[in-house]
């Protein structure tokens, strides 16, 4: 399941997966701007000269990047960083889609988020960035058969980051999860490209059963603060999603609900929410 995702993304209608939408991303060009964006932090804060050094100036590519970023923030006694590191930079550069993969979401957050002025800062410092690229490398250990691996990695994501995904979910590119604290992806939730979500978000089921049985967020959906969807429900490519929001039904495409249960109110402000950004439901901002 994991592996198929991985190979040919949103590629099957039964399974509720569709083609890949999110743009490629030079991954050259933007390492190039990461070591320039990290000399620049070195020369303005040199205290700072250690950890970009570490991170950035001393790895070859962005691969050797996430690695070390993802060993430092991850290791534990159980795990130290030393063994961290080589398995993170192995996984990663026999898996260039995974390293594809968090060039989109680096790209996604810089665009999408007003106080983000550099891929390098969601790379260092951004939660969200990091517990969806500890996902990534969770779901390719789970498509390879690496289950109890895959699950330590959900363990420290939960625990280090406070964001609980499944190993199994599927997840597209370009996706902001911003803030991140308190977010929930069960087994089998889908999130198609370019979907942005805030904090305190649950993609979750309705009880114990088993099956397909957690939502489908489509393209281009935003998910305000809070929101709870759940069971297997669709969320229709450029929905909008109210903070605080309870979502018990299908929401049709490029419609805005909002509420306690969620309620039907009307077009979304933009056709693709999730770029936009904007989570104002009334007439004027």
């Amino acid at each position: 399941m994991g592996e198929k995702h991985n190979e040919t993304p949103m590629a099957s209608a039964k399974d509720d997966w569709r083609v890949c939408r999110a743009p490629a991303v030079d991954v050259d060009a933007l390492w190039r701007e990461l070591c320039m964006d990290a000399r620049r932090a070195v020369s303005d804060e040199p205290e700072l000269e250690v950890l970009l050094t570490d991170v950035i100036l001393r790895q070859p590519d962005l691969a050797g990047a996430l690695a070390v970023r993802m060993a430092r923030k991850l290791a534990r006694a159980d795990m130290s960083r030393e063994e961290l590191s080589p398995l993170l930079a192995g996984v990663l550069r026999r898996e260039p889609r995974l390293v594809q993969s968090a060039a989109r979401d680096l790209r996604a957050i810089q665009t999408r988020d007003p106080a983000c002025d550099s891929p390098l800062e969601p790379l260092l410092y951004f939660k969200g960035f990091l517990a969806i690229t500890t996902y990534r490398v969770a779901h390719h250990l789970w498509g390879r058969g690496r289950k109890p691996l895959a699950l330590y990695f959900q363990s420290l994501c939960s625990e280090i980051f406070a964001v609980d995904i499944h190993p199994a979910a599927r997840i597209g590119n370009g996706v902001l999860l911003d803030h991140a604290t308190s977010v929930v992806v069960g087994e089998t939730a889908v999130v198609e490209d370019d979907v942005s979500i805030l904090h305190e978000v649950t993609l979750g089921g309705t009880g114990k059963q088993r099956g397909l049985r957690h939502p489908v967020i489509r393209s281009g959906v935003l998910i305000g603060a809070g929101a709870k969807i759940l069971g297997r429900v669709v969320i229709g490519e450029g929905a909008q999603i109210g903070a605080g929001s309870v979502v018990l039904q299908d929401v049709p495409p490029h419609k805005s609900v909002a509420g306690v249960p969620a309620v039907l109110l009307g077009e979304s402000r933009a056709y693709n929410p999730a770029l936009e950004m904007n989570q104002w439901f009334g007439e004027k901002l």
